[in-house]
């Protein structure tokens, strides 16, 4: 049986819903054993180490911009009608979004997509994060914040179309986005070759990027193959964390698709990479201080991504995949975010500062 009769027989809502969870696994497992975090690649880049983190970033980001490069010029998939391209963009939103997620990364010691990975370890720490993460998304999306993610987003406008591929404005096309994953899947190979890696780096890298490229694909596939507008997406986790929200708090819950398999497929396969790799293990927090800090970052990261059209990876590797200019600003807002904010917080000298007010507090009468 083909799709479109798998389309007609079942209805596109539910193939999206068992492809997003397939995928979601595939995602979920690869990026457990390849402890895939765009958070440790940030710090390995801005301490200058250069070592297996940003390796297995470089490689996951570099798979998934080839993957989708192959299929855009093999016809299997076409951009075109995506919506980090064709609709109205914000780059002030894309930007400062960026800099918020990026900074609220650095505070939860994780990414959007680790919170959900660790999660399924046993990391009580992540799991709250999470929770807080989708609250706050929601809230930026339809809620209280919705104002200002708005007021924000509405400083610098693009529109859509060609104005928001990189690819098109710069006049390389296909072709030239091709390459330079190619390029990019050579610098992470050199970086992994240097680092000495095992199997599962390898195997985990590549298998992240090219599960970003599958969702775009299947997407894309069930979008030729329906009676109805299905709209064209990618791999993400605020939507969906957004969505999974209102499934549980309200009776008004919004209608199955790609996300409703994407979001417990990827807690369901980092659970069976924890478990093939024996790394399931309950961990709580230590003190009221890393409550504090995890509780923030997560309000951060989730108010950030709203705002900024995507978390680290459907912004950073989703969008990034198929040139999108909002994207790309998001991407450059996460980097210089975690920079700035792991400066600030976990640098040697804010370390010994609050080593020494500790100190302090311990001796004082």
């Amino acid at each position: 049986m083909d799709i479109a009769a798998l389309v007609e027989t079942y209805g596109e809502k539910v193939i999206l819903a068992l492809g997003g969870l397939v995928i979601g696994v595939l995602f979920g497992f690869f990026a457990q054993r390849s402890k895939f975090c765009l958070r440790a690649a940030t710090l390995e880049f801005w301490h200058r180490t250069f070592g297996e983190k940003i390796a297995v970033w470089l490689l996951a980001f570099s798979a998934a911009v080839v993957g989708v490069q192959v299929l855009i010029l093999t016809n299997h998939m076409d951009i075109s009608a995506a919506r980090q391209i064709s609709a109205t963009g914000s780059m002030s939103g894309a930007l400062i979004g960026g800099l918020f997620f990026g900074a609220g990364m650095i505070l939860t010691r994780g990414c959007a997509s680790r919170l959900l990975v660790l999660s399924a370890n046993g990391n009580l720490r992540a799991l709250l994060s999470g929770l807080i993460f989708a609250v706050t998304a929601q809230a930026a999306l339809g809620g209280v914040l919705s104002p200002w993610r708005e007021s924000i987003s509405s400083w610098w406008t693009v529109d859509g179309g060609t104005a928001r591929n990189l690819l098109a404005l710069t006049g390389v096309g296909t072709w030239g986005g091709l390459i330079f994953g190619l390029i990019w899947m050579a610098a992470a190979l050199f970086f992994a070759v240097r680092s000495g890696w095992g199997l599962w780096k390898w195997v985990g890298g590549l298998g992240v990027g090219l599960a970003v490229a599958a969702a775009w694909g299947f997407n894309y596939l069930i979008a030729n193959n329906s009676f109805q507008v299905v709209p064209v997406q990618g791999l993400t986790f605020s939507g969906p964390s957004a969505e999974w929200l209102m499934r549980v708090m309200s009776t008004n819950a919004p209608e199955i698709g790609f996300s409703f398999g994407m979001l417990p497929g990827v807690f369901i396969g980092s659970f069976i990479g924890a478990w093939v790799g024996k790394d399931f293990k309950l961990e709580g927090f230590s003190d009221g201080y890393g409550m504090r800090r995890y509780i923030f970052g997560a309000i951060f990261m989730g108010f950030g991504s709203m705002l900024a059209g995507g978390c680290a990876v459907g912004a950073g590797i989703t969008g990034g995949a198929i040139f999108a200019t909002t994207a790309w600003m998001a991407l450059v807002g996460m980097w210089a975010g975690a920079g700035l904010m792991d400066r600030v917080i976990d640098s040697p000298k804010s370390i010994a500062a609050s080593a020494g007010a500790a100190n302090e507090a311990r001796i004082a009468p």
